[in-house]
């Protein structure tokens, strides 16, 4: 991202952009409109990133375009941009501005039976168990929502009544925190808010990073 200029905010044009992309997702729409995308949503989001990789390490800007080879909708193009910094495989801080928005997050969400395994023994020890029930209750306490797959019960292999039983559900475990669209969305200041955010998930992120990396 060497060249890319000062984070100055997200535009309120970015979530207008996604709002008439969800009643006109169509080509030659997005042709049309392309200008904006790049303005108020591409570009910022380049921008921040490259802003916080220093602290957080670089990041990525997923790409507008949906694969469709094996959904039944056929609409091109995403409703939301992302933005994802990896701590390990599938694991990190994310962003994403859409109609509503500015949602930042993290944790993981990418698991196979072996990650969802290493996750579910860490959480059956005593040690790293009892730190990440912590580290979810701060997380939750500064605002977050607690979310990903989870199964209705507990695992067969782990008795009903484990201390922890609402995590070993878990087959991803992820934190977010919507802030619609407030004041400072398009202000340089946007930035700050969202790094207090992703540092307030650092603990969760490099809990994941060892113990399901």
């Amino acid at each position: 991202m060497l060249g890319m200029g000062a984070f100055e905010g997200f535009p309120a044009d970015g979530p207008r952009f996604y709002a008439e992309l969800e009643e006109n997702n169509t080509r030659d729409w997005w042709i049309e409109h392309k200008d904006v995308y790049e303005r108020a949503v591409h570009e910022p989001m380049l921008a921040l990133l490259d802003a916080m990789s220093e602290e957080f390490g670089p990041g990525k800007a997923f790409r507008p375009n949906r694969d469709v080879r094996f959904s039944p909708d056929k609409s091109p193009y995403k409703t939301h941009q992302g933005g994802f910094v990896a701590a390990a495989e599938g694991i990190g801080y994310y962003l994403h501005l859409d109609a509503s928005g500015l949602m930042v997050g993290g944790g993981f969400h990418a698991h196979t039976p072996e990650t969802v395994a290493r996750f579910r023994r860490a959480v059956n020890a005593e040690g790293p168990g009892a730190e990440l029930e912590r580290v979810v209750g701060d997380v939750q306490g500064a605002g977050f929502t607690i979310g990903g797959e989870r199964l209705k019960t507990v695992p067969r292999e782990f008795p009903k009544d484990h201390p922890r039983a609402e995590l070993l559900k878990h087959k991803s475990l992820t934190a977010g925190i919507t802030f619609g669209q407030p004041d400072w969305l398009d202000e340089p200041a946007a930035e700050d808010r969202i790094r207090e955010r992703w540092r307030q998930l650092r603990p969760l992120v490099e809990w994941l990073a060892e113990h399901v990396a």
